[in-house]
């Protein structure tokens, strides 16, 4: 295992003397140590070996993909380890990175100014900031946010003395949660009428609903703990407010999630409700209001039990119930952290307050790009695509960004990356692999559509998206296999009418038909 010292070994630290020489040398900069933006810094390195490029990360630890598999010509699957920023300078002999905040933008003489008193000027900039929790609470420390791995061991520490957890949002993490967490009691608070609603339909989701009691299988490979990432993230907390880059794929994989009681995990799940108010034990008292047990299998829903255990934190809902907890995860999605550049450069903000990017990932500064979480994209999106703020995108973002500057720098033309003709994202929930195509839920096609569904209890789950006879997304679960057909036949728009049922019959071998 490594030490802290080791991980920030070769990472520059702001002084006198690299001021001077830093400012002194123009060149491509990369703000943002997550994925989007080492996946640029590094595709700026291969495209450029002989420039200078500089990645500004607040974080000592820098988040890498590793494990690269091309599934099929959109579609790919990866690993993200956090590794010492320094990893990347022996990698990339070009990039320089140095640790620290950026505090000012002067797009008229291209220079930043970072909190060191630091300047570097630039010749193409690339804002990778991600973004930050929406947190339902933000001054109780017993709301949590899930983001990095900062937070992560501050949710493991918590857990193993808990005896109930509520945790609130219904997105890829809060799904996760809830599957691990055993040895304590999770009430799952979803503003929806179906778990997962983010990526799945209220039919994949009944798939789901018999795993959020049943035995999971047991990890494999030794447990996380996350030991020298921790200890550099609380050094660096004494010297700077910063956040670590957003978590990967498995960041849930290994990890140690058992609370304070035996056996397994109990899930019980509040639907169409939000949290109404977060209160202390005395402001619970003042409330007059009951709190409410989780109900089991020998409570009757129609009987509401009550109990006299006092919490550390209660969460009173908007369908009137009360839980105390040992603590709440607030899992509610991010919002693009682009505070700090609101006031220092004329950025154009989508609604959702991304930067907004054009087709090159170019915002409306001359020189200054956006990729991943920080930025929404405001070009019209091909037929299949659409923007959904997860990390293979902020990838395919992060290296289409670093492609654009070096074509822009050089005076090229390019077409832009095929990875935004389809959506396409591979994940994992309650141990199954779930694929996720095209306009997988629907999304804009209004009601001129139809679907076709094959399930096997506990084995897969398959749906197709048809509109005027031609695939327009699905969502596969399970291995079957069939991700890479299912993306030809959405991008070849191929008439499927005169297939009807058939097309998902399982006794017909359909990649072999469409080969």
């Amino acid at each position: 295992m490594a030490t802290a010292d080791s991980n920030t070994a070769g990472v520059e630290k702001p002084a006198e003397a690299q001021m001077a020489r830093l400012d002194s040398t123009p060149g491509l900069i990369v703000v943002g140590g997550g994925i989007a933006g080492v996946t640029c810094t590094e595709t700026l390195s291969d495209l450029c070996p002989e420039e200078e490029i500089t990645l500004i990360s607040a974080s000592p630890l820098i988040k890498t993909v590793t494990n690269f598999n091309q599934i099929s010509y959109v579609l790919e699957e990866f690993e993200v380890e956090e590794r010492p920023a320094a990893a990347l300078q022996t990698r990339c002999q070009n990039v320089r990175v140095v640790q620290d905040m950026v505090t000012e933008i002067d797009s008229t003489n291209r220079k930043i100014t970072m909190q060191s008193g630091l300047k570097i000027q630039y010749k193409k900039l690339c804002i990778c900031t991600g973004g930050i929790p929406k947190l339902i609470c933000k001054d109780n420390p017993l709301v949590l946010g899930i983001r990095d791995t900062e937070s992560v061991a501050t949710f493991q520490k918590k857990l193993t003395g808990a005896k109930r957890v509520v945790v609130v949002g219904n997105g890829g993490i809060a799904t996760e949660l809830v599957y691990e967490i055993e040895g304590c009691e999770v009430v799952w608070v979803i503003k929806d009428t179906s778990i997962s609603s983010t990526f799945v339909d209220a039919g994949a989701a009944e798939f789901f609903l018999p795993h959020l009691v049943k035995d999971k299988e047991p990890a494999q490979g030794p447990l996380k703990r996350h030991k020298y990432e921790v200890a550099d993230l609380e050094a660096a907390r004494r010297t700077q407010p910063t956040k670590g880059g957003a978590l990967g794929p498995d960041w849930n994989t290994g990890l140690d999630m058992k609370g304070q009681a035996q056996g397994s995990h109990q899930v019980h799940v509040e639907y169409q409700s939000e949290v109404k108010s977060v209160w202390t034990p005395s402001e619970f008292k003042s409330s007059n209001k009951t709190a409410d047990c989780v109900p089991s299998s020998t409570t009757s829903s129609e009987k509401r039990a009550t109990e006299t255990t006092e919490w550390p934190v209660y969460v009173h809902l908007t369908n009137g119930k009360t839980y105390g907890c040992d603590f709440v995860v607030s899992a509610t999605g991010v919002t693009p952290n682009t505070a700090l550049f609101q006031n220092q450069i004329n950025l154009d903000l989508a609604d959702d307050k991304g930067m907004k990017v054009d087709d090159h990932m170019r915002t409306n500064v001359e020189h200054i790009y956006a990729a991943g979480d920080v930025c929404t994209a405001s070009w019209e999106p091909a037929t299949h695509w659409m923007q959904m703020r997860l990390w293979s995108q902020a990838r395919q973002m992060g290296a289409y960004a670093a492609k654009c500057m070096v074509a822009d720098a050089t005076g090229e033309s390019i077409s832009q990356d095929f990875c935004f003709e389809l959506f396409a994202h591979v994940t994992k929930f309650f141990g199954y692999k779930v694929v996720l195509l095209g306009k997988y839920n629907a999304q804009d096609l209004g009601n001129e559509y139809e679907i076709l569904l094959r399930v096997s209890d506990d084995r897969e789950f398959v749906k197709v998206i048809l509109c005027n006879g031609k695939m327009y997304g699905a969502i596969l679960i399970g291995d079957t296999d069939l991700e890479e057909t299912f993306e030809n036949l959405i991008l070849n728009g191929l008439d499927l009418s005169r297939y009807g049922e058939d097309l998902l019959d399982p006794n017909i071998e359909i990649e072999d038909y469409f080969d």
